[in-house]
């Protein structure tokens, strides 16, 4: 996996798929991961955005195959969204369409906000404009106690529907439980002190927001708030209470994109 140094000297890791047809010049989009996570959980997404799409694919700081900052070291939302804005420098592109989803939202929200020229569209996906209205915080605690692998599998209802295919829950459990625990803490910590409601008026992008109806990890109705800040925002709810809807819905999740999309560029294929 290609890699890049970004602000101090932190390396990130990213992957690149592009099965476009060789005479179009696509546009580039950037797919930025939940935490606890990393760039193969696009698995069922890349297939068909790369049709379409040069795609990026990010892994965060402190995931995959990214370099975990150390304890004495600087972390913070701030440096993910430069580690995003360096990536795209490194890539040479001006700007992208940015897909965010979770924790990757908060990101893609902070580059719309902040960096209006990058952003050419923003697609939001379970991604409140940050976690502290959440009650993210008593995770820390339970995933000291009992281990990151265990607090996934006793709170899986707040990520999957009881009739999601239980390999598919396993995978998760298995691969977002082999993150430090002590790092995913910190982000986490860091997250629940962001709350970026009112700044959603300065994003210019048209945005896609896609969020599940029974939502239990942000508030449902943030949703609704985010639409009213954001001019040009479409919003779309999945009939589901399970927070992760790129895992369990990640069909559903692209025909909303490329909907979208196609709505701008008629040229772009649902």
């Amino acid at each position: 996996m290609p890699e890049f140094v970004s602000d101090g000297g932190c390396r990130i890791a990213y992957q690149v798929d592009d099965f476009t047809d060789p005479w179009v010049q696509a546009d580039t989009m950037l797919l930025l991961h939940p935490a606890m996570s990393n760039a193969r959980r696009w698995y069922r997404w890349v297939p068909r955005l790369a049709r379409h799409y040069h795609v990026v694919r990010m892994e965060l700081r402190g995931h995959g195959a990214s370099q975990m900052p150390l304890p004495h070291e600087d972390f913070s939302l701030d440096l993910l969204v430069k580690d995003a804005l360096n990536l795209l420098d490194e890539l040479g592109c001006g700007s992208a369409h940015i897909v965010g989803n979770s924790a990757g939202g908060y990101i893609a929200q902070q580059m719309a906000i902040h960096h209006p020229d990058r952003v050419r569209t923003l697609a939001l996906y379970a991604a409140t404009p940050g976690l502290k209205n959440s009650h993210a915080t008593t995770w820390i605690p339970r995933i000291r106690e009992v281990g990151l692998r265990r607090f996934l599998a006793d709170t899986i209802g707040e990520r999957f529907d009881a009739g999601v295919d239980p390999k598919l829950v396993a995978w998760f459990i298995d691969q977002a439980g082999s993150n430090d625990p002590e790092f995913i803490a910190r982000f986490v910590a860091h997250m629940c002190t962001h709350d970026f409601m009112e700044d959603l008026v300065r994003i210019q992008a048209p945005t896609l927001i896609v969020a599940a109806g029974g939502e239990q990890i942000g508030h449902v109705d943030a949703y609704v708030r985010m639409q009213q800040r954001i001019r040009n925002a479409k919003l779309v709810y999945l009939p589901t209470a399970g927070h992760n809807i790129g895992d369990g819905y990640p069909d559903a999740c692209v025909d909303a994109l490329l909907d979208f999309l196609q709505a701008i560029d008629p040229q772009v294929a649902a």
